[in-house]
């Protein structure tokens, strides 16, 4: 995604006076920024923020366990398809471990809208992908963001945010340890940073501006479809909402449903400038909105058609599929199972969403033995090295033909 040169610059900054200042350096951006008085404690501990999942009113604990769950089940699950491999190969046998990273560091915005959902998402998978150290960060947490943090199982909270919050993951302040990945969404100061110290440590993806494309034909509900579009733009003044739809009528008919939905909103000023970032396309067959939707390569996808299993098989660049106008983007975001970390800006052509996967390294192993096929592998590596000008690598390998006859 685009970064705004300006904005680069002074999360460089922040990143460099983090990495080279400490907690002495964090504490100073947190008071800046308002996130922190001086004095104030940067950390909540395991105990801690297990105090605040505890005082919860028992009906909100059950519920935020519940949800965990459902996340916790669908990468369990996800965790299960991935298995080791040994195979025979020439000269011996090969085969790949799937291991996961030692430690990572969770970002949860804590903007206009505080999201505990991304602390679930986003800790509860790096626990099942087996991740040993889990520390979360976010600005002026909330006491159910902090409830979400034990509930997911992390090991702490960093009360920080912006560029300076993930400097911290990634280098490791006071009692929070130096992450081997730091994964969640934020804002662009946020992006930012993640995008710095890529390379020094791994990183989910860069994500933007959230995005749903309704693609939708004359059957589909237009007060479902305004209602989608609403919760989608609500997230942000830059959340991207888009109709594609092969149905003039019912581009006229959500515009209405959009007019008589909007006015109650809570959160319709956020969601009328959204919208207007967004917009209708009308196509003239199928093939073509399902050929759109492909360029546009967006985060989420709801299908709201007749044959809604049809038009996924042709579907290929997404973050999510809704399939069916009653599979609800929304419970995507909340909780049904899949997580709701997803590429965005196109990304998702060449990038999936935030899963076990994320937080999981695979590593390739060789053993070489007196086989069939050994000779000719020693001699075929020494040629293709000489091929290369690399006389050393020949003769290590050429060295080898001798051993175990």
């Amino acid at each position: 995604m685009g970064i705004p040169a300006e904005v680069h610059d002074t999360a460089s900054r922040i990143v460099d006076r983090v990495r080279d200042g400490g907690e002495d350096a964090l504490r100073a951006f947190t008071v800046q920024f308002g996130e922190r008085s001086a004095g104030d404690p940067l950390y909540l501990s395991k105990p801690e923020i297990a105090a605040h999942r505890d005082s919860l009113d028992p009906d909100r604990r059950r519920r935020l366990e519940r949800i965990a769950r459902r996340i916790e089940t669908f990468a369990k699950a996800q965790r299960e398809a991935l298995t080791p491999v040994a195979v025979s190969v020439a000269g011996g046998s090969a085969g790949h471990t799937i291991v996961p990273v030692e430690r990572a560091g969770c970002y949860a915005p804590g903007g206009r809208y505080p999201l505990p959902s991304s602390v679930l998402m986003t800790v509860v998978t790096a626990r099942v992908a087996g991740v040993g150290s889990v520390w979360v960060a976010s600005p002026k947490p909330t006491a159910m963001t902090i409830a979400a943090a034990a509930v997911a199982g992390a090991d702490g909270l960093l009360v920080a945010g912006g560029a300076h919050a993930i400097a911290a993951l990634a280098y490791g302040v006071g009692p929070v340890p130096a992450s081997d990945i730091v994964v969640g969404p934020g804002n662009l100061y946020v992006t930012a940073a993640k995008q710095l110290l890529f390379g020094e440590v791994a990183i989910d993806m860069l994500a933007g501006p959230s995005e749903l494309v309704v693609l939708a034909d004359d059957t589909a509900d237009p007060g479902l479809v305004a209602g989608d579009l609403l919760a989608q733009a609500e997230h942000d003044v830059h959340a991207l909402p888009g109709l594609i739809t092969t149905s003039e009528t019912l581009s006229d008919r959500v515009a209405a449903e959009l007019a008589r939905q909007l006015p109650d909103l809570p959160t319709g000023n956020v969601a009328a400038e959204s919208l207007s970032r967004g917009g209708v396309v009308i196509c003239e067959t199928e093939e073509e909105a399902v050929q759109l939707c492909n360029d546009i390569a967006p985060e989420h996808v709801q299908i709201s058609v007749a044959d809604p299993d049809g038009v996924v098989l042709r579907l290929r660049h997404y973050g999510a599929a809704f399939i069916g106008e009653q599979t609800a983007e929304v419970f995507g975001d909340y909780g049904m199972g899949p997580n709701h970390v997803l590429p965005t800006g196109r990304s998702a052509r060449a990038f999936g969403g935030l899963s076990v996967l994320t937080f999981l390294r695979v590593r390739t192993w060789l053993r070489s033995a007196s086989t069939d096929g050994r000779d000719e592998l020693i001699r075929d590596c020494a040629w293709l090295a000489r091929e290369e000008g690399l006389e050393a690598h020949a003769r290590a390998a050429e060295a080898r033909l001798a051993v175990g006859r």
